[in-house]
């Protein structure tokens, strides 16, 4: 700790002394015109010096330069280049309106800035999504979806059709780290996995980082997956919304006190189960979700947000089973520019995921959830145009509600039955540097350090020679043991403490103004686990701590790309190679089970993964067709060997395919503006499939065969290839031009060639033949949908 403060004060002396040498400072913030949005990702570019910024995730920037006059460029895909002459004498506050392409016809779009800026920068492995892209991907039942919009990305896969979740570069679901407005989101999903919990009209940014992950991000492996929600219009007021099939949305936005503040409320439902009772069907599966946000403008250096979001998802099979999960997040943020060069975040979050299921046949009910208190302050420190800091700190306090069995009847026979729940709590701070050496080489370095405390709690159980599972030599497998005693501790003691240094490194290096090969290395920690023997995350799966018997995960990444702009930026190439080595990847025995246990610890064991590949994104940015191509060629392989000599380890400690191993991934993307009516998109993927097992034999038990399957060759087969084709078509009336009321016709089909693509095989005796038979269970065929989308 004591080293890590002396880099912080040796950077922050440098910076300030060295570095404020008789320049100027040109800062200000970025707005979308027609609301008063703040645009991220806004390139700033002066091509006399061949320099530029990018505004933040707030739409501030700052540039500091030498004393003279300059035309700048302010650039961002969909809208107009502004290009403008300024005589910089002394430092200059200045803030830009950018328009939409669509409103300003006339004037020209300047977007090889934007491209040669991507090329220079040393961030590498991230993707970056807009809303309008988002919608118009084609996916089930006409819903837009985040989520299923990253799976046409490089190193990105699904576990399945319609399972939750996702997975980058062979890494497991619960290794993403999820924000929503720098909230932590648990669950991503909605009806198990159909939908994603965030409404395609509330998102202004999205961005995937797969590796070379900034020091400001910590807690997950994979990959960081950074949402920011609009913050409502200043100006006018208007309501979007849509209907569909399935679900419905509606987003109401406006001016609190004109171009000072605002708010902005949306909300989705879905009604499908509405219509179950007409076919004589009493079960209910549905969700809904509120996004809300409420932005202030004290001044030009103050601005105060508050944004939620409260989500809900109830699946019922008549009365007797009903399942109930959700995420609630609350966010309160305060901006604050200490000057031109130094901005501030603060920020208190609030964050809940909950489970709930009622079984009313066997009388009683399951409580279950994950809370956590979130304390961070970030700073962004721009002290010339060759470097910027970036630094903070960040406590994230967490309570584990494992379950509780509560009887919801008397006679139901059924005890009281709470799993003893957990408490942690996450401290971390870090510090990251984007340093342009000269005009080629462009660094960025940094390191966090994370210090995780398991907290005391009312019971822990204590097990011979510290070992909760067993290996049994008569029977050659491993068991669970039995506790010998039990610990008690108040909740301010401390069980266990892990302390880990996470360094950051990335460069970029421009062969010529549309060349650049880049680097990339990171170090994370996670300290907490997901527990789930299944392909797919599951509500009922628990989230547990690291401690005294479960050791945090540890990833070595490393990367290294070529990325190139072709005919000035109409088409852009990325291709990367990437090597991950992970530490402490929980694995489970054979017959672990994990519902409602008590002692899951005597189910799992610590081994090791990794996952390694080759990455290829080929864009085309401009034209009446755009679109991308995406390969991505990998392995994802996981190994848990013995603990000593007499013990063969899981797999009898061989590498075997992790559940994710997706070894071919390919993914096209367009859409053809026909004419201002029409615009066509399509989507195809193939993906290589999902490692499963099938029997190796069987056995008669009173004249039924049973399959046997073997625990030694885990993941060995693989169910077929996973491959779909899905269209869509835009209409928009031409009567739009001429009134207020703006709308949108979508007609999709989802799966056009009817494609049944396996979600599992199972295997069993049909009972009318007695022949042996494998069964294949598809979720979707060919799905035709339509959705009309309007904005007032």
């Amino acid at each position: 700790m004591l080293h890590f403060k002396k880099i912080l004060f040796v950077l922050f002396i440098s910076s300030t002394i060295i570095f404020s040498q008789e320049k100027i400072t040109l800062s200000g913030t970025v707005y979308d015109n027609s609301n008063n949005e703040t645009l991220i990702g806004v390139s700033v570019f002066i091509p006399e010096l061949n320099a530029g910024t990018s505004t933040n995730e707030y739409g501030f920037y700052s540039i500091t330069i030498q004393k003279g006059t300059y035309k700048i460029q302010v650039s961002y895909v969909g809208y107009t280049t502004i290009v403008e002459t300024i005589n910089l004498s002394e430092k200059l506050t200045k803030d830009f309106k950018l328009k939409e392409a669509a409103e300003s016809l006339d004037e020209i779009i300047i977007e090889a800035d934007i491209e040669k800026l991507n090329v220079r920068t040393s961030q590498m492995s991230v993707n970056k999504l807009t809303s309008a892209t988002i919608k118009q991907i084609p996916v089930v039942l006409g819903e837009s979806d985040i989520i299923k919009s990253l799976i046409l990305l490089p190193g990105v896969t699904s576990a399945g059709e319609g399972a939750s979740g996702f997975n980058v570069r062979g890494g497991a679901a619960d290794q993403n780290l999820i924000l929503l407005d720098e909230a932590i989101v648990f669950n991503s999903s909605h009806l198990f996995g159909f939908f994603s919990v965030f409404n395609p009209d509330v998102i202004k940014d999205v961005k995937l980082y797969k590796g070379g992950i900034p020091a400001r991000f910590g807690g997950r492996l994979s990959s960081v997956l950074d949402i920011y929600q609009k913050e409502g219009n200043s100006k006018d007021f208007n309501l979007t919304g849509g209907i569909g099939l399935v679900s419905s949305r509606l987003l109401a936005e406006g001016p609190i006190e004109k171009e000072k503040s605002s708010f902005l409320i949306g909300g989705r439902a879905s009604y499908a189960h509405l219509f179950l009772p007409l076919f004589d069907n009493d079960n209910k599966a549905y969700f809904y979700d509120v996004n809300s946000k409420i932005n202030y403008r004290f001044n030009d250096r103050n601005n105060l947000f508050l944004s939620t979001y409260f989500g809900k998802d109830i699946f019922g099979v008549s009365d007797n089973f009903v399942n109930k999960y959700g995420n609630n997040v609350v966010n309160v943020r305060w901006n604050h520019l200490f000057s031109d060069k130094i901005f501030s975040n603060l920020s208190l979050i609030y964050s809940d995921y909950f489970y709930g299921l009622i079984l009313d046949f066997v009388g009683f009910e399951w409580d279950s959830g994950i809370t956590n208190f979130n304390l961070k302050y970030d700073f962004k420190h721009y002290i010339n145009e060759n470097i910027k800091l970036s630094y903070g700190i960040n406590n994230i306090y967490i309570k584990f509600n494992p379950g509780e069995i509560i009887p919801n009847r008397d006679s139901s026979g059924i005890l009281p039955e709470k799993l003893t729940d957990k408490y942690a709590n996450e401290f971390a701070a870090y510090l990251d540097a984007e340093h342009q050496i000269n005009k080629k080489l462009t660094l960025q370095y940094g390191a966090r350090f994370s210090n995780f405390l398991r907290l005391g709690q009312d019971e822990l159980n204590v097990y011979a020679n510290n070992q909760p599972v067993i290996y049994n030599e008569q029977f050659k497998k491993y068991e669970s043991a039995v506790a010998t005693g039990v610990e008690n501790f108040k909740r301010s003691d401390v069980i266990s403490s892990f302390i880990n240094f996470e360094p950051r490194f990335s460069l970029s290096y421009v062969l010529n103004d549309n060349e650049s090969i880049k680097a990339s290395y990171n170090r994370m920690a996670q300290y907490l686990h997901l527990l789930s023997n299944t392909a797919s995350p599951t509500p009922l799966d628990v989230w547990a701590p690291s401690g005294r018997y479960i050791k945090p995960q540890l990833l070595d990444q490393f990367a290294i790309g070529y990325f190139k702009t072709i005919k000035n930026g109409a088409y852009s190439l990325e291709t990367e190679v990437f090597y991950k080595d992970i530490q402490n990847r929980i694995d489970y025995i054979n017959g672990a089970n994990l519902i409602a246990n008590n002692e899951i610890e005597t189910v799992i064991l610590n081994g090791q993964a990794r996952a390694y590949g080759l990455e290829v994104l080929l864009k085309k940015n401009e034209g009446d067709l755009k679109g991308w191509l995406a390969y991505t060629l990998s392995r994802s392989e996981q190994q848990t060997p013995g603990r000593n000599a007499n013990e063969p380890g899981i797999n009898q400690g061989n590498w075997y395919s992790t559940p994710f191993d997706k070894t071919h991934d390919i993914s096209v993307n367009g859409s053809y503006e026909l004419n201002k009516k029409w615009k066509f998109n399509a989507n195809f993927l193939f993906q290589t499939g999902q490692p499963t097992n099938y029997p190796v034999g069987q056995y008669e038990v009173q004249g039924l065969n049973v399959p046997i399957f073997d625990d030694n060759r885990r993941n060995a087969d693989r169910l077929p290839a996973y491959h779909r084709l899905d269209v869509s078509a835009t209409l928009t009336p031409t009567t739009n031009n001429n009134r207020k009321w703006q709308a949108e016709w979508v007609f999709g089909l989802y799966n056009v060639y009817g494609r049944m693509n396996a979600a599992s095989i199972n295997f069993r005796q049909n009972r009318e033949t007695f022949r042996n038979e494998a069964i294949q269970t598809s979720i979707f065929g060919l799905v035709p949908s339509v959705t009309y989308n309007f904005k007032f």
